[in-house]
């Protein structure tokens, strides 16, 4: 397989996480010229960006093989022209949000766990997103509103668990994170912080030092729970910066989408599967897709599903099997498939 090696990402490992960030590719024909790809639909594909604007970080781009069309991880970044076609059974917000979203920047559905919206931005704009649609400017707070969600969350004893997510909370630097701990654990009745990000995955090193000593200096138990979904978005960087995140104690998980044409095959799962052991992440769930407007052409029907399920479950120990589930608005819990 031949990748990308370009000026622009030579020597990422000497970047910033934040040097990655700020280059990241936004133009679709730049996208394509660096895949060295023809644009078969160049028109339409550039109308899917106006609703959801394209956005792929250059460390990402070097994982694609060149001329490859059919790339795993090119297909989940790439604006389609099928995002723009109607279905009845795909819709802006396929798991209730609106309702759970009781105040800004807060989401609170299940009982004993809250999840904040702590950024409402992300590294990477995956085509298959279940929140393409949502009111982030509506849940946009800045640092100094804070507050309000801790309020939040100390005001209900229930409440054990808080789950960052977004947009994705590692866009944040490692010392406003670290504020944001501290007033978390502030608070008693909290036991456990789970981070929810596909930002080290794009850019792994965004899987700082610092922020992991801090995380294993927390009285908390702190969970980060990656968003891997083929083998290939897995580097040699990843492994060295994995492990020692969880040679200081951080739990890491794993989630997975299941993508039609991506990943939606025995071989690249169970790939998948002992790769993320090998760097220390154990698998978690792998969710069918979420219905969302616009991400119907990554669906993979119920029948082929159990198949995979099954074959899985033959060719994987039990430790290594990820638990297939959907999520269903109004229910108290992810829904086992």
């Amino acid at each position: 397989m031949q990748r990308i090696i370009t000026r622009s990402t030579a020597g990422v490992e000497s970047q910033s996480w934040q040097d990655h960030l700020s280059h990241a590719v936004t133009d679709l024909n730049e996208l394509l010229q660096l895949v060295q790809l023809d644009p078969s639909d160049l028109t339409k594909q550039q109308q899917a960006c106006q609703s959801f604007p394209l956005l792929v970080p250059r460390t990402l781009v070097t994982q694609m093989e060149i001329g490859n069309p059919n790339d795993p991880i090119l297909k989940q970044v790439l604006p389609d022209s099928r995002e723009l076609e109607p279905h009845p059974n795909f819709v802006d917000d396929p798991l209730g949000e609106q309702e759970a979203n009781h105040q800004p920047g807060i989401i609170h559905k299940y009982h004993g766990r809250v999840l904040v919206l702590l950024a409402t931005g992300c590294a990477v704009n995956c085509r298959y997103c279940f929140r393409r649609h949502f009111d982030y400017a509506g849940n946009r707070l800045g640092r100094r509103h804070w507050q309000t969600l801790v309020d939040y969350i100390e005001k209900d004893p229930s409440i054990s668990e808080v789950i960052l997510s977004g947009g994705d909370p590692l866009m944040h630097q490692d010392e406003d994170l670290a504020k944001f701990l501290r007033q978390i654990e502030a608070i008693p009745q909290v036991t456990r912080l789970r981070i929810h990000s596909r930002l080290p995955v794009v850019i792994p090193q965004r899987l700082t030092d610092t922020l992991a000593r801090r995380l294993a200096d927390s009285r908390l138990h702190a969970c980060l729970v990656l968003h891997v979904n083929h083998p290939n978005e897995l580097t040699a960087e990843h492994q060295l910066r994995l492990h020692h995140w969880r040679s200081l104690g951080i739990t890491l998980l794993n989630q997975t989408v299941l993508l039609k044409d991506i990943n939606d095959d025995v071989a690249t799962l169970v790939s998948l599967s002992d790769k993320l052991f090998a760097y220390g992440v154990l698998p978690y769930y792998l969710h069918l897709l979420d219905r969302v407007e616009g991400a119907q052409h990554f669906d993979v029907d119920e029948s082929h599903t159990r198949q995979l399920e099954e074959q899985l479950r033959g060719r994987l120990p039990g430790y290594l099997m990820p638990r297939f589930v959907r999520e269903i608005a109004g229910e108290t819990s992810k829904t086992p498939f």
